[in-house]
């Protein structure tokens, strides 16, 4: 592609990008940023992370020469992201997360999917990752992996949840102890081929302390998987609260029990995501593991009778798993329209 017509095609996805940005909820990194991409995973964590998916506008799923192309445009461009930001090189393109919790079933959040027309609009992508180092991610994406919406089975969304950041902490631990729930739950147009339904923590017993994960899409990036991190607070009704390293397009992720790989919650929201530099440019925000708003994650037990029992011998399977995310191997010596946040 020559400079013009690369630049029109950039500041044309800029545009689109940049006001769904500025209306979402931000989050934040906690201390030291934790979050893996698939190939840096242990195989237990890549193996959740195969039932974790992506939801992108349907014009950004365009079909071409045998397989569907995803539209994104690269991280640090649409951003003005600093040199040396993590994940500055790679695409950007979905605008909210998922989970695989029935044959046919994905969970994400109330305010990822506003109503049926919106569903009816949304693809489910499974599989947007990078799957080894110094390798691309995989936006040629085969018509197994991409799913529509059938029909909303059950959404939540308290009104007082949609407009708190930017209003000072003080509002917003109010609205944590108060708020109702995020959530909703979509059955797709047919059962999900080669890809596990995960179980969900019934009758949880989370507590402040307790070690916890996530997997999604931060900023619409190809999927990652973020650890050292832990519960907060679990006081109010509706959500507990995490320092776990997520972002715009996180909205929607599962939020995984370390101790049992089972899904503790959904998040919703959080902190600040970026900050200008002195240099004119934009880098991720970061604080202290246990400072900042902390990020906020629909409770399991505000959904759980909406969702299909998982037999005991997947259950099983799952539970077993060594999923470790806070440790990576060596590496080897992404056009959006409404990223919610």
């Amino acid at each position: 592609m020559n400079k013009l017509s690369r630049s029109v095609s950039i500041l044309a996805a800029a545009a689109v990008m940049l006001p769904s940005l500025a209306r979402a909820k931000d989050r934040s990194i906690y201390g030291n940023d934790d979050r893996l991409d698939y190939f840096e995973a242990s195989p237990a964590m890549r193996q959740l992370a195969d039932s974790v998916v992506s939801l992108w506008p349907s014009k950004q799923v365009r079909f071409d020469l045998g397989e569907y192309k995803l539209a994104t445009i690269g991280f640090g461009e649409a951003l003005n992201l600093c040199p040396g930001e993590k994940f500055r090189e790679q695409p950007i393109g979905a605008f909210c997360s998922g989970t695989l919790v029935g044959e046919d079933i994905v969970m994400t959040a109330g305010h990822c999917i506003t109503d049926e027309a919106m569903c009816a609009d949304t693809r489910f992508v499974f599989g947007f990752n990078i799957d080894k180092a110094g390798g691309t991610a995989r936006t040629s994406v085969k018509a197994k992996d991409i799913y529509s919406c059938k029909r909303i089975i059950k959404r939540d969304l308290d009104k007082q949840s949609s407009g708190i950041i930017g209003t000072g902490l003080a509002i917003f631990n109010a609205l944590f102890n108060k708020s109702g729930p995020d959530y909703a739950l979509v059955q797709l147009d047919r059962k999900v081929e080669g890809r596990k339904p995960l179980p969900v923590s019934r009758n949880s017993r989370l507590k402040a302390g307790d070690r916890i994960f996530v997997i999604g899409h931060p900023v619409g990036l190809p999927v990652k998987a973020a650890g050292g991190a832990g519960v907060r607070d679990t006081g109010s009704r509706a959500f507990f609260l995490t320092d776990l390293d997520t972002f715009g397009g996180n909205s929607g992720s599962a939020v995984f029990n370390a101790a049992t790989n089972k899904i503790e919650g959904i998040l919703v929201r959080g902190g600040t995501d970026f900050v200008d530099s002195p240099a004119g440019c934009k880098t991720q925000y970061r604080t202290g593991q246990n400072e900042g708003r902390g990020e906020a994650a629909t409770k399991i037990s505000m959904l759980e009778k909406y969702l299909p029992e998982i037999g005991s011998a997947k259950a099983a399977e799952l539970e077993i798993l060594d999923v470790r995310v806070e440790q990576a191997p060596a590496a080897g010596e992404d056009l959006v329209s409404r990223i919610q946040f």
